[in-house]
C-alpha cells in the first residue's frame, strides 16, 4: 500500500501507526526506512512519534546500535536507512513481517524491490509493505501508481483511492489485473497468487489536528514557488505528479512591476554577486557572466531590483570591478557573494573580502541546487511583490529569468537568489522595528 499526495496529510504518522499492527504477535518484526540516518530523528520524525506512542503499549525503546522498540511479547519495530544503493545488502538473509518506507520517491527502485524480497515472516502475520510519498514526476513510483492517476498523469483520481489491484512480474514487466482470479487466468503458469496493491490519496484536509493547531500551514504552502506548491498542495487534489521545473514556471516578465523612479522608503540595500572568471574565446564564445545585482527592500516589504552590473573577464578584473562598484554603492550597501563548497571557495571568499576592505561582505556556501535557492525570489515575483527600475538591461534580465531553469545562463537568477536571501533577513528586522515603533507609540498614548 502506497499513501501519498499533499504535504501535511499525516503520512509519517500513519506509517508509525502501521508499525503497531502486530505489536502483540510474538516473533513479529518490522522495520521502517528513511533514505539517510539523520532523517530518522528530530521533530515530527519516525523516531519522535515512536517515542511518543509506542510506550503506551509497553514498548521498551533503545537507540543503540539502532532505533528500536521491543514489545512485551517480543514483537519489535526498528528504524533503518538506505543511504547508498549497496546498503540494501545489509538486510540480506533477514525477514520482516512489516516494511515501511517514508518518502519512497527518495529511494531507488532497486532498493525497494530488494527489500520487497525481505518481506517474509514465520510469525503467522501476513507480511505487508507500506510506503509514503509526495509527488515526484521523475520517480519510478509514478509508473507504479499510474492507474490511480488521471489521464494526464497529474492528479490522483479520488474515486480510485484505495481500490485494490493485483500484479505479477513476468519477463521483467509488471502485469496488472482488477482481481487475483483475472490475473491467474491470464497467467496459468504462475503457481503462486499475485501480489495485491493499492494507492491511497492523502490530502492536507484529512489532517484536522494539524489544521487546528497550525492554521497557517496551508498559507505557507501557498507561498511556495509554483512547482513546489503544485507538488505539495496541487489545488487540493493531492499534489501534481506531472509538473517539473520548466521555463516560465518560475519567472514571467508580466509578474514584475516596472517603475521609473527609485523608491524613497528603501530600508536596506544589498549588492549580490554571482562570480565567473572566464573570458570569451574561439572555443568558448559564450561563457558564464559575472553579475552583480543591486536590490533593496522597502519599509512596506517590497523588493526592488535597481541595477545589474555584468562583465566577462579575468579573476583580477572581476575583483577590481566589484571593488569599484562597492565604492559607488557606498559603505551602507551590504556586499553578498556565493561561496563554492570546495576548499577553493574559502580562498576565493578570503581574497574577495581583502579586495573589499572597508565594506561589509557576507558569504553563503552554495550547497543546494540553483532551483532551491531561486524559490524565495520566485515566490515574491509571482506574488507581484518585486519592482524593477526601468533601464536598458531590463530586457536581457527578463529574458534570462523567463528561461530559467532551462536557459544556458542562470547568472542573473543566481545573483538575485543571493540578494533575496540577504533581504529576507533585513525584512524580518524591518518588520520587528516597525512593530516595536507601533508598540512604543501605543504605550505613549496610554
Amino acid at each position: 500500500m502506497f499513501y501519498g499526495g499533499e504535504a501535511g496529510s499525516s503520512k509519517t504518522a500513519g506509517l508509525v501507526l502501521e508499525g503497531l499492527r502486530c505489536w502483540n504477535v510474538p516473533k513479529s518484526g518490522g522495520i521502517m526506512f528513511r533514505r539517510t540516518s539523520p532523517q530518522l530523528e528530530g521533530p515530527g520524525s519516525l523516531w519522535e512519534l515512536m517515542r511518543e506512542w509506542y510506550p503506551a503499549l509497553g514498548a521498551r525503546l533503545t537507540e543503540s546500535p539502532v532505533f528500536k522498540a521491543v514489545f512485551p511479547c517480543g514483537a519489535s519495530v526498528q528504524l533503518g536507512h538506505l543511504q547508498y544503493e549497496a546498503t540494501k545488502l545489509a538486510h540480506q538473509g533477514k525477514g520482516y513481517s512489516f516494511i515501511g518506507f517514508d518518502e519512497l520517491t527518495h529511494f531507488t527502485e532497486g532498493q525497494f524491490w530488494y527489500l520487497f524480497s525481505r518481506c517474509r515472516s514465520t510469525s503467522g502475520v501476513k507480511s505487508y509493505i507500506r510506503a509514503t510519498m509526495n509527488p515526484d514526476p521523475d520517480s519510478w513510483v509514478k509508473k507504479m501508481i499510474e492507474w490511480w492517476l488521471d489521464e494526464r498523469g497529474e492528479y490522483a483520481r479520488p474515486e480510485r483511492s484505495g481500490v485494490i489491484r493485483y500484479f505479477y512480474r513476468v519477463n521483467e514487466t509488471l502485469h496488472w489485473g482488477d482481481s487475483a482470479a483475472e490475473l491467474q487466468a491470464q497467467f496459468p503458469e504462475q503457481e503462486d497468487p499475485p501480489t495485491s496493491f493499492t494507492f491511497i490519496l492523502g490530502k492536507l484536509a484529512d489532517n484536522k489536528i494539524l489544521l487546528a493547531l497550525d492554521p497557517g500551514y496551508r498559507a505557507r504552502l501557498m507561498a511556495l514557488p509554483l512547482v513546489d506548491r503544485e507538488r505539495l498542495l496541487g489545488k487540493g487534489q493531492g499534489g501534481n505528479w506531472r509538473i517539473k521545473p520548466a521555463a516560465g514556471l518560475y519567472f514571467r516578465r508580466g509578474w514584475f512591476n516596472v517603475i521609473d523612479i527609485r523608491p524613497s522608503d528603501i530600508v536596506q540595500l544589498v549588492r549580490a554577486w554571482d562570480k565567473a572568471a572566464t573570458q570569451p574565446t574561439a572555443e568558448n564564445p559564450d561563457p558564464a557572466w559575472t553579475r552583480g545585482v543591486l536590490m533593496g527592500i522597502t519599509r512596506t516589504g517590497r523588493i526592488v531590483v535597481l541595477h545589474m552590473e555584468s562583465l566577462r573577464g579575468s579573476p583580477n578584473k572581476v575583483l577590481e570591478t566589484m571593488k569599484n562598484i562597492a565604492k559607488q554603492d557606498g559603505p551602507k550597501v551590504k556586499v553578498c557573494i556565493w561561496q563554492d563548497p570546495a576548499q577553493a571557495g574559502k580562498v576565493d571568499v578570503a581574497l574577495s573580502k581583502g579586495f573589499l576592505m572597508g565594506h561589509y561582505v557576507e558569504s553563503e556556501v552554495a550547497r543546494e541546487d540553483k532551483i532551491v535557492y531561486a524559490g524565495p525570489f520566485s515566490t515574491q515575483v509571482e506574488a507581484g511583490n518585486v519592482d524593477v527600475l526601468r533601464a536598458p538591461w531590463n530586457d536581457e534580465f527578463f529574458t534570462e529569468l523567463e528561461a530559467f531553469p532551462d536557459g544556458k545562463h542562470k547568472d542573473q537568477v543566481d545573483a538575485c537568489s543571493r540578494g533575496m536571501m540577504a533581504l529576507a533577513k533585513a525584512g524580518v528586522l524591518a518588520y520587528q522595528r516597525a512593530m516595536q515603533a507601533v508598540q512604543d507609540e501605543m504605550a505613549a498614548m496610554g
